[in-house]
């Protein structure tokens, strides 16, 4: 049941993701709309069984303020593909600030990638320029949209029609 439900709102925007058994009750409820289901599983009970939601549409629209994408580690590691920008290993992943706190660098989206230990080691009190080591990837702050649509995983194929959506409108 780890699997989790893209939320699109009444206008079919995409609002927020879910749990398997939060989007249940909710369709369940006749709160939400059942888009999309998982056809690979079923939600069973002792006499019935019920498609596992995949995408739900609430029916009464929902006044969302802006919803920005959490800057913390695991998002820095998702959005830089989960490897060093520096040398493109995927093993002992740290965060490093492209310019150093030291120099006044912010802890932010701009500011934040991910490096392995011996890279952030090596390039220390430096900017990438000095150390000699050129960045892969810029760093940018990804929008909730487009977080979902391309760090959501397996999930991602099965979303992808409304998030294009989210994304034009």
């Amino acid at each position: 049941m780890g699997r989790k439900v893209l939320v699109l709102n009444a206008d079919y925007t995409a609002i927020s993701v879910c749990t398997v058994p939060k989007a249940f009750v909710l369709v369940y409820l006749k709160k939400a709309e059942l888009l999309k289901d998982d056809d690979r599983a079923k939600l069973r009970t002792v006499s019935s069984s019920y498609p596992l939601p995949s995408v739900i549409k609430l029916h009464q629209y929902v006044n969302v303020p802006y919803k920005g994408v959490v800057l913390n580690r695991q998002n820095i590691f998702k959005r830089d593909g989960n490897k060093c920008v520096y040398c493109g290993t995927r093993r002992e992943l740290t965060l490093d600030h492209v310019l150093p706190k030291s120099r006044g660098g912010k802890t932010n989206w701009d500011n934040l990638v991910a490096a392995c230990k011996r890279c952030n080691g090596r390039k220390g009190d430096c900017t990438p320029e000095e150390a000699m080591m050129p960045l892969t990837v810029k760093p940018f702050k990804p929008t909730f949209v487009t977080f979902l649509r391309d760090y959501s995983g397996s999930a991602a194929k099965v979303w992808a029609p409304y998030l294009s959506r989210s994304v034009s409108a």
